[in-house]
C-alpha cells in the first residue's frame, strides 16, 4: 500500500478559491495512485471566524480564566470545522472521504494540555478506511489522553500530526503545503533574491526551523528524521515539487552539488536581550548560581558562553527585566544589551571547512555591523547583532555566500 500524507495549513483552506487548489492536489495524489491521509489546520488566521487565535479571543470575555483542559477542547473546534468542510467538498466531487479527530486517528498524548507530547500513534482505524478506498481527513494539532480528553500539541502542531502519522503509517512521503513555494535561502521579506531550495537535509532544516525559519515546525522534522520519511514543503497554489527534505546520503543529490553548497540558508530571531554577568573577586560558582536562578524561575536561556570569571547568555526581551532583577537580588551587576537579533548561518557543508567564520566577519565588517557574540556547531554558526542591524546582516551574509545563485 503506497501511502501519502498531505498537510494543509490554515491559509490553504481559508477561501473557496484556495480549497480548489487543495482539491487539485488531492486529486493528483489519488491518480498516482496513493492511499491518502490529509491533515488539516484550522481555517484562516487571526480575525477569520474559525482560526485558532479567533477562538482564543472567546475565552477573554471573562478574563481568560478558563482551565487549560477546557481551552484545548475549544481550540480543537477549528480543525474539526476545517476537516468537515473539506470532507463535504470531496464527497460532492465524488471522492469517498471520512473525518477522524486526532484521537480517533490514534494519536495518544500525555496530559500536558496546550503543548501535549505524543506518546504513541495507533493508526489501525486509519488503515481500515484506507483499505475501503477512502480519503482519511485528520484534524491536525490535536490528540487525546488515556482518559479520552482532547489535547493540543502546541504551535505548529499540525505539522507534527502529519509527520507522526506518516511515521506510524510508514508513508512514502509527507507533503507540507503552505503559502510559499518551498524553503528559501532566507526570509524573502528581507532578501528580495532569496532562492527556493530544491533539497535540504533533515539536520539543516531542523536548524533553520529552530533558528527562526517558520515554514515547518522543528518537532515535525525531528519525527520524520527519526523515521527516515522524506518531507516535501510545497505551495498549495502551485504544482511545483517544492523542497525535498531528506537524509542527504540517501538522496540522489550529485556529489559536486553537496561540495559546492557550504551554506544552505540564513535564518534569524529578533527581540533578544544579551546578559553579561561577571564574578565578584574570589567567587568560583558564578555559573551555577546564575543558571540555577534562571531555571528556578523558568526563564529560558540561549546562546551561552562561559569562562572562569563570567557568563554571557541571552533571554527573550519580554523576560529580560525579570532576569536582571533576579540577578541583582543575588548581588550581581549584569550588563545588558536589549533589542538584539540572532542571525544563523546554516549549512551541512560547513563542518571542517576553513574560512567560513572569516567570510562571516568580513561580510559584517564591510557593513560596519558589530558582532556582540558568536557560537557554532557542526552545521550552524550564530552571531548576535543589534536589532537595527539584523536586516543588513542577513542581506550581507546572503550575498557573501552567493545564496542567490
Amino acid at each position: 500500500m503506497r501511502i501519502l500524507v498531505q498537510k494543509f495549513g490554515g491559509t490553504s483552506l481559508s477561501t473557496a478559491e484556495a480549497r480548489e487548489h487543495v482539491f487539485a492536489h488531492i486529486r493528483d495524489a489519488l491518480a498516482e495512485p496513493f492511499k491518502l491521509v490529509v491533515v488539516v489546520s484550522a481555517m484562516g488566521r487571526k480575525g477569520d471566524p474559525y482560526a485558532t487565535d479567533t477562538l482564543l479571543e472567546l475565552t477573554r470575555l471573562y478574563g481568560g480564566s478558563v482551565s487549560s483542559r477546557e481551552l484545548d477542547l475549544l481550540l480543537c473546534c477549528g480543525e474539526v470545522i476545517a476537516a468537515v468542510q473539506l470532507c463535504s467538498l470531496l464527497q460532492a466531487r465524488g471522492i469517498s472521504a471520512v473525518v477522524l479527530t486526532g484521537g480517533q486517528a490514534g494519536i495518544q498524548t500525555n496530559e500536558n494540555f496546550g503543548s501535549a507530547q505524543i506518546l504513541k500513534v495507533q493508526p489501525s482505524r486509519i488503515m481500515q478506511h484506507l483499505e475501503q478506498e477512502q480519503v482519511v481527513i485528520v484534524t491536525g494539532f490535536q490528540g487525546k489522553t488515556l482518559h479520552d480528553d482532547f489535547t493540543t500539541l502546541g504551535r505548529g502542531g499540525s505539522d507534527t500530526s502529519a509527520t507522526a502519522l506518516g511515521a506510524a503509517l510508514k508513508a512514502e512521503m509527507v507533503d507540507i503545503f503552505t503559502d510559499v513555494n518551498g524553503i528559501l535561502t532566507a526570509d524573502p521579506r528581507i532578501v528580495e533574491d532569496a532562492r527556493p531550495l530544491t533539497r535540504v537535509s533533515f539536520s539543516e532544516i531542523c536548524n533553520m526551523a529552530h533558528n527562526g525559519a517558520k515554514v515547518i515546525h522543528p518537532r515535525a522534522v525531528e519525527i520524520a528524521m527519526q523515521a527516515n520519511i522524506p518531507i516535501r514543503v510545497r505551495s498549495t497554489f502551485s504544482k511545483s515539487e517544492g523542497t525535498l527534505v531528506t537524509h542527504i546520503e540517501g538522496s540522489k543529490m550529485m556529489l559536486n552539488e553537496v561540495e559546492d553548497r557550504r551554506v544552505t540558508g540564513i535564518a534569524h530571531f529578533t527581540n533578544i536581550t544579551q546578559i553579561q554577568v561577571s564574578a565578584p573577586r574570589g567567587e568560583f560558582d558564578l555559573q551555577l548560581q546564575v543558571f540555577k536562578t534562571m531555571a528556578e524561575h523558568k526563564i529560558s536561556v540561549d546562546f551561552i558562553n562561559v569562562n572562569p570569571s563570567a557568563v554571557v547568555y541571552t533571554v527573550f526581551d519580554h523576560e529580560a527585566e525579570h532576569a536582571v532583577g533576579l540577578l541583582q537580588a543575588r548581588g550581581y551587576e549584569p550588563l545588558i544589551h536589549g533589542g538584539c537579533a540572532k542571525v544563523s548561518i546554516i549549512g551541512g557543508g560547513m563542518n571542517g571547512v576553513p574560512g567560513i567564520m572569516a567570510h562571516i566577519v568580513e561580510a559584517l565588517t564591510d557593513e560596519d555591523i558589530r558582532i556582540l557574540q558568536s557560537a557554532d556547531s557542526n552545521t550552524t554558526i550564530w552571531v548576535l547583532v543589534h536589532g537595527e542591524d539584523m536586516q543588513r546582516a542577513v542581506r550581507a551574509l546572503h550575498h557573501k555566500f552567493q545564496l542567490n545563485k
